[in-house]
This record gives structure tokens, C-alpha cells and sequence, in this order.
């Protein structure tokens, strides 16, 4: 029979359960990277205005080789299906996801309060919420499920490792690209010498035709190192961030299967969170 203290005790636990808020994800344009290589471009074609020579700075030839020959060879080192599958995450470093993941630590710290006091299927009831951040909805539900730790471990870890790395394939690709472009350049000037050296009958076309030939080295580098170099970096970057979550959402869900303390969850997430983002949630 249940005793009266078994009831104020219940009744003590349920009017404590914290609420449960998933922020929803977000996107934003990410201005420094374009505003970077705004005035990148702009400060070497501001150099190049304030020049006293006439010289032609713009050949097709030369663009096309530099451009075209970064594609193609940067492509051979990659499959058809890495090289689509790179396309998302290349993406992130103009139009990356915004999450607050203090909110998120906090949500999960909420769900692992409310399995502990009400037990695992209680978590069911908040599918509304976790359902905003699909990796995180994945992880309840093997809890509610009732797989083991290892399973849950196992499956989630999985995911995570691959995760990260279709996200390295897709930084490796761009730090491929910025070292290929400069060869390129190299490249294309060595065939401008070959038909410049080819016409040495005709003075007057030597100095323009070595001009040309050195556009094509003075493209590669631009590309390599103004642009695809940093936008790997930056890639990096939002790769990392993007499996942040994930991250929280697989120590939340071992915490939880195997029904620790809230308390060592607290520590397990901000252990993973920058120090802007960590919490105090129990005082």
C-alpha cells in the first residue's frame, strides 16, 4: 500500500520536473568570410589600379587553365559520390547552422532529471521537442527503445565517425584544391614560355606574351591562398561545430541508459562545450 509520505513524495517530484526547450536550429550567412574576400580581392585590385602600368591583368586563357585545371585534378583524387556528398558541408562556409548549445546542455540535463525521477519511457512525451534536432530525437529513442549501452554506444558512435569523416573528406578536398591551384598557375605559365620561346623572331611580343604567362601563376595563387585556403580552415571550423551537438547528445544518452547522476552529466557536457557555453545547473 502506499503510504502517505510515498504520495507527497510523488507529488513533490512531479511539480519539479524541469521543462524541456530544444531551440531550433537556425542558419545564418557568415558575412566574414565574404566580407574577407571582398577585400582580399579588393585590396589587390585596388594595387592594381594604383599601378603606373597599363598591363592587361584579365586573359581568359589563363583564367580557364587556373580554374578548370583545379576542378578536373582536384577531382580525380575523390570519387563521384565524395565529391557530391562534399558539396553540404562546402556549403557551411558561406551558410552555416546556428545552435545555442548552452539551451541544448540544458534541455538534456532536463531530459536525464525527468528519466531519473519519472524513469526512460517518460521521455517519449517530449518527442515535440527533441524532434527539432534529428540526431538528438535518434538518441532518446534508443534510450525509450530500451537498447543496452553498448548498442547505444555502438550505434551513435557510428554515426558520429562517420559524420566526421565525410566532413574531413570535404576539408581535405579544399585543402587539396589550394595546393593544386598554384600548380596550375605554375603550369600554365610554363606553356605561355613554350610559345613565347617558340617566337623569339618577333621581339616586340616577348615582354606581353612572358605577361600573360606570369597571369596564369598570379591567378593560381590568388585562388590557393585567398581563397581556398582560408575556406577549408573555415570549413574545419563548422564541421567541428556541426558534430558538437552530436557530441552532447551521445554522452547525454549514455548518462541517461545507464542512470548516473545529473550532476557527472553536467560535468560530462561542459567537458565538450567551449567555455562561453558551459552551464550551472544545479547550484
Amino acid at each position: 500500500m502506499t503510504t502517505d509520505a510515498n504520495v507527497a513524495q510523488n507529488a513533490q517530484d512531479n511539480t519539479k520536473l524541469p521543462d524541456v526547450f530544444v531551440p531550433t536550429p537556425g542558419h545564418t550567412i557568415d558575412f566574414v568570410t565574404i566580407l574577407g574576400l571582398v577585400f582580399s580581392f579588393g585590396l589587390i585590385a585596388s594595387a592594381i589600379m594604383m599601378g603606373d602600368s597599363n598591363a592587361n591583368f584579365f586573359n581568359v586563357p589563363s583564367l580557364l587553365i587556373v580554374l578548370c585545371g583545379t576542378i578536373t585534378a582536384t577531382s580525380i583524387a575523390y570519387t563521384t559520390k565524395e565529391l557530391f556528398n562534399s558539396g553540404s558541408a562546402i556549403g557551411l562556409t558561406i551558410y552555416r547552422p546556428t545552435r545555442q548549445y548552452d539551451k541544448i546542455a540544458i534541455s538534456l540535463m532536463a531530459l536525464a532529471i525527468i528519466a531519473r525521477k519519472r524513469g526512460i519511457l517518460a521521455l517519449s512525451t517530449y518527442d515535440t521537442q527533441t524532434s527539432k534536432e534529428p540526431f538528438l530525437a535518434k538518441s532518446i529513442q534508443l534510450v525509450v527503445d530500451g537498447f543496452s549501452a553498448q548498442d547505444i554506444e555502438r550505434i551513435l558512435k557510428d554515426e558520429i565517425d562517420k559524420e566526421i569523416e565525410r566532413d574531413e573528406r570535404a576539408a581535405s578536398m579544399l585543402k587539396r584544391a589550394s595546393e593544386i591551384a598554384p600548380a596550375m598557375g605554375l603550369i600554365g605559365t610554363l606553356v605561355g614560355l613554350v610559345q613565347m620561346l617558340a617566337d623569339l623572331e618577333n621581339p616586340d611580343t616577348i615582354g606581353p606574351a612572358m605577361a600573360v604567362a606570369l597571369l596564369t601563376t598570379f591567378y593560381g595563387a590568388i585562388l590557393g591562398t585567398v581563397v581556398l585556403s582560408p575556406m577549408a580552415a573555415k570549413l574545419e571550423k563548422a564541421c567541428s561545430d556541426n558534430i558538437l551537438l552530436k557530441r552532447l547528445s551521445f554522452k547525454a544518452a549514455i548518462s541517461i541508459i545507464n542512470q548516473e547522476n545529473p550532476r557527472n552529466l553536467e560535468m560530462l557536457l561542459n567537458s565538450e562545450l567551449p567555455p562561453s557555453d558551459r552551464i550551472i545547473y544545479f547550484d
